[in-house]
């Protein structure tokens, strides 16, 4: 069987008396891409904070590359785990340039540009290239359309090869031509890149071919969770979002 990229047992979530997810148990494997789709307020982010490293269980257990949350440090795993998502963007400095964002992501932290090397530059200058958007490179991010930020947050995501990469409903607030360009992009990244991917939206006109396996939520807890042809028929989609 493929290796565990993570493995969530039993995980549960409540912020004060309110209840945000329960009962979550979820293994990715190795060459498996992930949609991760529930109505608004299911508790998708809050899993993929969890998933990603920046939230702890209120219970249960969590193991992401290998590494097993309370026995690792999650600085560093972090390092290893591209993440797009609105609440890192409001991080972003916007007077910075394009280029020194993406190498950002290299050590996983906004404002450290100390060491950045020639081989940093070109490796930020390939992303930019891949994902259709080079001439951005010395622009600020001040001046970048919504489309051309969601581009450089994947790229800054991809900078450090990460084994894990979660978009978290990167097409939110796109045109319709931004939008078939990201999505463009994630199918791209989940044929050439080596990360495994998980995407989360609440629209299934956004999952893209490339997706293998789909965890539907409702009301924070798992209503469905397998592969992508059983998991996207209508009578599923019907009840999750009726």
């Amino acid at each position: 069987m493929t290796q565990a990229i993570a493995e969530l047992i039993g995980n549960s979530f409540h912020r004060g008396e309110t209840q945000i997810l329960e009962g979550i148990d979820w293994t990715i494997r190795g060459g498996e891409h992930w949609a991760l789709i529930g109505p608004n307020g299911s508790g998708k982010t809050t899993l993929l904070k969890i998933l990603s490293g920046t939230e702890w269980p209120s219970s249960g257990k969590v193991k992401v590359l290998g590494k097993s949350f309370g026995k690792t440090d999650l600085r560093e795993l972090r390092k290893h785990i591209g993440l797009v998502s609105s609440y890192l963007a409001e991080k972003v400095p916007e007077q910075d340039s394009v280029q020194d964002i993406i190498i950002s992501g290299k050590h996983a932290s906004f404002g450290n540009y100390e060491g950045i090397t020639r081989a940093d530059r070109a490796h930020a200058l390939e992303l930019l290239e891949f994902l259709g958007c080079a001439y951005l490179q010395d622009r600020a991010f001040a001046v970048l359309s919504q489309g051309e930020r969601q581009k450089v947050l994947i790229a800054r995501a991809l900078m450090a090869k990460p084994a894990l990469l979660i978009l978290d409903e990167p097409c939110t607030g796109l045109d319709m031509k931004a939008r078939e360009n990201v999505l463009r992009s994630v199918s791209r990244i989940c044929t050439e890149k080596k990360a495994t991917v998980v995407y989360v939206t609440h629209h299934i006109e956004e999952i893209v071919g490339e997706i293998t396996h789909v965890l539907m939520l409702r009301e924070g807890r798992m209503f469905f969770r397998g592969k992508r042809g059983d998991a996207l028929t209508t009578e599923n989609i019907t009840a999750l979002f009726g």
